[in-house]
């Protein structure tokens, strides 16, 4: 453990998932023929004259489309797939209602693949070891099932990036993706803590550090897979690995 600048009392910890928890590369990687695969087979059944190879150079100008469209949709990886698949299979002359239904499919096929692996032993022991000394929540960008991984009974909250379904007549909300403050705030805000109190675990150096320092949190930088962006501001401590915040316990 690096240490950078002095930690005060810490009332809760915040998680990132994806590249935190666990290494999220090799499940992105081994999911991309996968799709491939799975959409070969829906537009053999729905157009079998399309000739394509859905990888994601396919969908990219769908995506883009998707974007356009709403600005504020990238900043929700499901929602955003789900308009880029339905848009897609809307050029291919899949009607309307067929291509939602085919959106809606393809999307929680990619979820189901994204959350089908096992979480490092390691992990659950500093989550299951922390959690019995401290609320722990969960601050993720992604959209993967922490159900799934069986993680999910380790947070008090989970927070995802994206529009909120809410039970009222009121409005969906936005929580921008990190390095926004929003998932920040809320989690402050429902932990009844202020922000120096919250240590925000992560592998980002832009979403993760940059961005609950810049939501008045303390931060512990954790890149032992390599994948998060470099550091814009110094942590308050660096981890080689996460079982180094069982010091804290």
């Amino acid at each position: 453990m690096q240490i950078y600048r002095r930690l005060t009392a810490i009332k809760a910890i915040s998680f990132d998932l994806d590249d935190t928890l666990y290494n999220n590369l090799p499940v992105m990687l081994a999911i991309e023929p996968k799709m491939q695969d799975y959409f070969r087979a829906r537009f053999a059944i729905l157009s079998p004259q399309l000739n394509k190879t859905f990888d994601r150079y396919f969908w990219a100008s769908y995506r883009y489309q998707a974007i356009e469209i709403d600005k504020n949709i990238g900043h929700d990886v499901a929602k955003l797939r789900f308009e880029t698949y339905r848009l897609g299979f809307l050029a291919q002359n899949i009607t309307a209602q067929q291509a939602v239904i085919e959106a809606h499919a393809g999307v929680a096929y990619f979820v189901k693949l994204r959350s089908d692996f096992s979480i490092p032993t390691e992990s659950h022991n500093v989550l299951l070891s922390l959690g019995k000394t401290l609320p722990i929540v969960a601050i993720s960008n992604g959209n993967v099932d922490t159900k799934a991984l069986g993680i999910d009974h380790y947070f008090q909250h989970i927070y995802h990036a994206g529009f909120q379904q809410s039970d009222t007549d009121s409005p969906e909300q936005l929580l921008r993706q990190k390095p926004a403050n929003d998932m920040f705030r809320l989690a402050l805000e429902q932990l009844a803590i202020s922000p120096k109190e919250l240590l925000h675990v992560g592998d980002c150096g832009f979403a993760d550090v940059y961005g609950a320092l810049n939501a008045g949190c303390q931060t512990a930088w954790l890149p032992k897979y390599g994948i998060g962006k470099s550091l814009r501001q110094i942590p308050h401590i660096e981890l080689a690995n996460i079982d180094e915040l069982l010091s804290f316990v």
